[in-house]
């Protein structure tokens, strides 16, 4: 997976997502150049390096690992199947491991504090979607590759994973009003990560699949209210709001809370329109 700022990536992303987000928005009236915008963009050149230098250590200290646990014949069988099986293969299990470290993510406060940033958004869209600490990203996207290179996948199914992944998360981010019907309870739509950033009580700690939303259904943690969209996003936590202070945040200690006070990550921040499907 390329990691590295992608201008031609980007042109394509602008191209695509930015007429989308004016042709079926499902806020209207949000900005294209909303509230921190810039930060984000920041976040898409910025981050590729810091994170794919960890995925490539994660990823190299798996390979070597496997040649010593995995047996040689298992990772033989992997690989010589037809590549659209290794691919769905690939999704599925790639996908648990986000569930796992996604959940954990929300569950450990110290986890949390990274995990914050991303929530931090306000008025989700396709660009929203890149702002996410780096420690964040490493550890979810480590957890979620580690069986992947450790079972011996080919190339190929990696690699259409990871192009059908990217496209995927930022559609799930993106100021679109698009109906998957019943197959939003298989697969992870706008409508079902929205929810994830909500600022409804009922929705804190939902939907934490990244693609196959069915997860969510299995442990029980789903949840889509039929003829409702979100109307506020972000979070309680003093987030603050540029890129190099969105890094160190995580690693500054706080004072802690009064007992009385919810110790739940709280998700609150800007007030939208109420949306309906």
């Amino acid at each position: 997976m390329e990691y590295l700022p992608d201008l031609k990536r980007l042109l394509l992303l602008v191209v695509v997502f930015v007429p989308a987000e004016r042709l079926l928005a499902l806020r209207p009236g949000q900005k294209l150049f909303r509230r921190g915008w810039a930060n984000d963009l920041l976040y898409y050149v910025a981050n590729g390096p810091i994170i794919g230098l960890g995925i490539s250590i994660v990823v190299l200290g798996t390979i070597v690992m496997a040649e010593w646990l995995v047996p040689e014949s298992i990772r033989e069988a992997v690989a010589s199947q037809p590549y659209w099986v290794q691919t769905l293969e690939v999704i599925l299990l790639a996908d648990v491991g986000f569930y796992v470290a996604h959940f954990a993510f929300h569950k450990i406060p110290w986890l949390w504090r990274f995990h914050a940033v991303h929530h931090s958004i306000e008025e989700l869209d396709w660009l929203a979607a890149h702002r996410v600490h780096p420690v964040d990203q490493i550890i979810t996207k480590g957890v979620s590759l580690l069986p992947i290179f450790a079972l011996g996948f080919s190339g190929v199914a990696i690699a259409i994973f990871g192009l059908i992944y990217g496209w995927h998360s930022i559609l799930l981010h993106a100021n679109v009003k698009i109906k998957f019907g019943p197959l939003r309870w298989l697969i992870a739509s706008p409508e079902f990560h929205h929810w994830h950033h909500a600022n409804h009580r009922e929705a804190y700690d939902k939907n934490f699949a990244g693609q196959l939303s069915i997860l969510d259904v299995v442990f029980r943690t789903a949840y889509m209210p039929k003829g409702r969209m979100p109307s506020r996003y972000g979070t309680d936590d003093p987030v603050p709001h540029h890129y190099l202070s969105q890094l160190i945040y995580p690693f500054v200690r706080r004072k802690p809370r009064k007992p009385s006070e919810n110790m739940s990550p709280v998700i609150s921040g800007n007030s939208l329109q109420p949306v309906k499907e």
